[in-house]
């Protein structure tokens, strides 16, 4: 009786090797895109600019849920990013009983450079592929993205690890 030798391609060990070592090229990414924020904002802080990039105003009991905290936890945080400029609150128009948040143009250029640095580092890799293996690639990603329950929304993928 002859065994079957699977191709290496076909063992899922290997498979989860070859996107273990491709995620930590992605974690390089983000770390290095992360580097001008030091001083800036802590990551949890990031988190809420984020949230507010991609979802727009929330008041705080939706930014809470959406970050898995304590409402009186999200308060100090975005106290935090409200005195930095990051973050502006207002009356909500609905229910004045509320507050809504919302990014500031200053809240918004930081995010949008951070997502820029990540999305120039992930081209500059890219580059170095055909263009057969560029399509392939996003391809893989998008069934991965999929499969881990991220929605292709158009939202510059701001969301990864922050949805509910």
């Amino acid at each position: 009786m002859t065994e079957k030798v699977a191709h290496a391609d076909d063992d899922p060990a290997r498979q989860a090797d070859a996107v273990m070592r491709a995620s930590r090229v992605l974690v390089g990414v983000v770390a290095k895109s992360l580097v001008e924020l030091e001083d800036k904002v802590s990551l949890p802080q990031w988190r809420v600019l984020v949230l507010l990039a991609t979802r727009g105003r929330l008041n705080l009991g939706q930014l809470a849920g959406a970050l898995g905290v304590h409402p009186s936890n999200a308060t100090r945080t975005v106290e935090k990013l409200v005195v930095a400029g990051f973050v502006e609150r207002a009356d909500d128009p609905q229910d004045r009983r509320f507050l809504v948040l919302d990014l500031t143009r200053q809240g918004h250029d930081i995010v949008e450079r951070v997502m820029g640095h990540r999305r120039a580092s992930i081209v500059a890799v890219m580059e170095n592929m055909t263009s057969s293996r560029r399509r392939a690639l996003a391809r893989a990603f998008e069934a991965f993205a999929e499969a881990a329950g991220e929605e292709a929304d158009g939202d510059e993928g701001y969301v990864l690890g922050l949805s509910t």
